[in-house]
């Protein structure tokens, strides 16, 4: 009765530790949803494995932030910036766009303008969704080009067959821009990419690229930009995990897809969303970090549905 006795208490100790480990575990998970501020757009995971957002907020000047998210909490890391846009982290630095500039920033929340308008080969517009390269050597920057030219006056995007749809400038481009801020066009202008959002890099190192008023989602195929399958309006961030799978967000339909990549067939994977702007994809984790702007708020969306 006494061994019994002993048994029973040993392993009411064990259970009460791995209750106690794993309470001390979850304590230290950010949980999602996160509400973050006005307006998020971007997120990417950075110093000390914590998440950073760009934080629009309003139309006034300065008013932009990039926000830490922790397991202490979201916290202001860095502001004075007017539309912070595609973020990443990369040389112990994070990198993002603001309208017409880049800007870096180091772990102490110092900032610095990395390259500016004037820096480009050609006019700026409207620069958002941002990547690394395939060797870790530079970013890929997207210029929206004319972005005035793709609603109505309700604010939708105009109908593809309709003449207004026609006259879109063709004035979007993908920059490269090196560790020494040495600028160069990655894509020239292309028909297929009116106004691109989003910008990513595939398993073969190249670009793809989200076309937001076509919905295109362009990839290299024998060195030419190619849609896979499918309409993605408002198309935002893209990306490809290991297996070779795709993934596309819709801002104007706030909705999330992964897409076969082999047959190309795609699968909702959230949706009913305010918006759904620039992820993250942490694959590791079997999950996207996903911005909704309008609503304020990170989701943390499984890829494995």
């Amino acid at each position: 009765m006494k061994m019994y006795s002993q048994l029973r208490s040993t392993i009411l100790l064990c259970v009460s530790i791995f209750f106690a480990i794993s309470f001390c575990f979850s304590q230290n998970e950010i949980q999602f949803p996160v509400e973050v501020g006005v307006k998020p757009e971007s997120i990417t995971k950075g110093f000390n494995g914590n998440y950073y957002v760009t934080i629009m907020n309003g139309k006034d000047e300065g008013d932009g932030s990039v926000v830490q998210i922790s397991t202490e909490g979201v916290t202001t890391f860095a502001n004075g910036f007017n539309e912070p846009k595609g973020i990443v982290y990369l040389n112990n630095h994070l990198y993002f766009s603001d309208v017409t500039r880049i800007w870096k920033i180091d772990e102490q929340g110092n900032k610095s303008v990395f390259v500016d308008k004037d820096d480009f080969p050609k006019e700026v517009l409207y620069l958002n969704d941002v990547s690394i390269n395939a060797d870790d050597t530079g970013i890929y920057v997207a210029d929206m080009g004319a972005t005035q030219y793709m609603r109505d006056k309700d604010n939708n995007l105009w109908p593809l067959e309709s003449d207004e749809a026609k006259l879109v400038p063709e004035l979007g481009r993908i920059y490269h821009i090196d560790l020494k801020g040495n600028i160069t066009i990655a894509q020239d202008t292309n028909p297929l990419m009116l106004n691109p959002n989003g910008v990513g890099v595939d398993n073969n190192g190249d670009i793809m690229v989200g076309a937001f008023f076509k919905g295109n989602f362009l990839v290299k195929r024998n060195g030419q930009l190619t849609p896979l399958k499918g309409e993605f309006r408002g198309a935002d961030a893209v990306e490809q995990d290991s297996k070779g799978d795709y993934y596309i967000s819709s801002w104007a339909s706030g909705t999330v897809w992964k897409i076969d990549g082999t047959t190309e067939a795609s699968t909702v994977l959230i949706d009913n969303l305010e918006s759904a702007a620039d992820f993250y994809l942490e694959e590791e984790k079997g999950r996207l970090l996903l911005p909704d702007m309008m609503a304020g708020k990170i989701y943390s969306v499984s890829i494995n549905n």
